[in-house]
């Protein structure tokens, strides 16, 4: 067999199958490979009119159809499906060539197969993709990881079939060394849960409060779609609301169990967010909604619980409160990217993976679940100041949500009178309110400590280390 192919492919479920599809469709030869050879022949069969595929039978078969330095994509399930392709592929490959893993990979593993591959010669890229199936056909964002060397090989055939920001751009950067694009991807999916369940919360205030429907509620979400909150995720809430479920009748949002599920990216990002000490709220608070409707025996046992007696806003009341719950959603959503990027740079610090927090903005322009208009503004407040500590230190960011937060807090007031649990919104509040306060309730916490455990603590005075010697004789001694 000639090597022709100049990308590979192997795991060719629906992610992995139009990844496929889209590099021959951009002009690359594709060599196929699965585990079963049926999807192989099922994948040329229907779409070998697209570009030109090589399809193989045997890990030595594929191999050999790449031409060096070999790229050979692998897109099966995080874990030991992935430890185990790679330990298939491996011994066949020379110095040079490269594995890339285009799933959700958890960081660290990234990191070690990384190691491990490196000496042996053999680049490792673990790259975050998103956009789903769609995206994985038609353009995603793809945030690879791995050695500048990869990259100048791999990079321009990432880019080609990338999705394209509106200036062009192609939404596909070099996120930086070993686990960094998995890393991003992970706080991108972080950033995508605290998305989500701000949207519901915005939902759920405009039916419950309001009083809309959920057919007028998708007419809101696609005014506010036309606007500032212009994004991926709106638009295709106003399509949800909007459809009726055939079988009953029924709006389709009133059929479907109030159970959401996820896969583990969010888990993840809080649980690095706390090996970090950085502080995530919004994000956590999405995935422990989740969780909390994901305990359906709880829920239904709690059943009895007091609550306040709710009204329903009259006509003029409701538009006035949907105004106000738009400002709520976005003044959230820029707390809730804040904490993201706020993670990524910590994690970027951490790894020493040198992450240029402009370039991360900029590709989730397009392509991404998350893509949104106001993407474009986090990437110029990157440009301009490259250290910037927060996008809330951004002048533009901070001066929107000064004039947000009066109906923010109202919202919120609103929830907490009439009883419907907010958890994002309260959440982004608090970071916003804590970031801001003069003097945080934490001295108190670092005296209590002192004093049950003699952990010391620091005075706004003077320099060093103290501890107090509590009891009958309070006297204050430096450690």
């Amino acid at each position: 067999m000639s090597s022709t192919a100049q990308i590979g492919v192997t795991g060719l479920a629906v992610m992995g199958r139009n990844l496929a599809r889209n590099f021959a469709r951009n002009g690359y030869t594709v060599a196929l490979h699965n585990r079963t050879d049926a999807k192989t022949r099922a994948l040329v069969e229907e779409f070998g009119d697209e570009g030109d595929f090589v399809a193989t039978e045997s890990a030595e078969g594929f191999v050999a159809a790449l031409e060096r330095p070999r790229r050979l994509v692998v897109m099966v399930k995080a874990g030991e499906p992935t430890d185990a392709v790679i330990a298939e592929f491996a011994p066949l490959l020379e110095p040079g060539d490269m594995i890339i893993d285009g799933g959700n990979a958890h960081f660290a593993d990234t990191r070690r197969r990384e190691k491990e591959l490196r000496e042996r010669g053999i680049h490792f890229v673990g790259t975050g993709v998103s956009g789903g199936e769609e995206g994985a056909l038609n353009g995603p964002s793809i945030m690879p990881g791995g050695s500048a060397e990869s990259y100048a090989s791999l990079g321009p055939l990432l880019e080609d079939i990338a999705a394209k920001a509106a200036d062009g751009s192609p939404c596909c950067t070099h996120i930086g060394p070993d686990g960094a694009g998995h890393f991003v991807k992970m706080v991108h999916n972080g950033i995508e849960y605290a998305d989500m369940q701000l949207i519901g919360e915005a939902y759920q205030l405009l039916r419950d409060v309001a009083g809309f429907s959920p057919a007028e509620i998708a007419d809101i979400f696609r005014t506010w779609n036309t606007g500032r909150l212009d994004s991926y995720l709106i638009e295709i809430t106003a399509e949800v609301l909007a459809h009726t479920d055939a079988a009953t009748g029924k709006p389709f949002v009133d059929v479907v169990l109030d159970q959401a599920e996820q896969k583990g990216t969010g888990r993840w990002t809080v649980q690095i967010a706390l090996d970090l000490g950085v502080p995530v709220s919004g994000i956590a608070e999405a995935v422990f909604a989740r969780a909390v409707s994901g305990h359906a025996g709880l829920r239904e046992a709690s059943r009895h619980l007091a609550g306040p007696s709710a009204r329903t806003l009259g006509k003029g009341e409701a538009a006035a409160f949907a105004d106000q719950v738009e400002q709520a959603l976005y003044a959230s959503k820029i707390v809730s990217y804040t904490q993201g990027f706020h993670q990524i740079a910590a994690g970027s610090e951490q790894y020493d993976w040198n992450i240029d927090l402009g370039n991360v903005a900029a590709i989730w322009r397009g392509g991404c679940i998350i893509r949104a208009a106001f993407l474009d503004r986090i990437t110029q407040a990157y440009e301009a100041q490259p250290q910037l500590p927060s996008l809330l230190a951004d002048k533009g960011f901070a001066e929107e949500i000064a004039a947000a937060q009066d109906d923010w807090r109202t919202v919120i007031n609103t929830a907490v009178t009439q009883g419907v649990p907010t958890p994002g919104f309260a959440a982004t509040l608090a970071y916003y309110d804590s970031l801001r306060a003069p003097r945080l309730p934490a001295a108190l916490t670092q005296g209590q400590r002192d004093y049950f455990g003699a952990h010391t603590y620091r005075r706004t005075d003077r320099e060093g280390t103290f501890h107090t010697l509590w009891g009958g004789n309070k006297t204050e001694a430096e450690s």
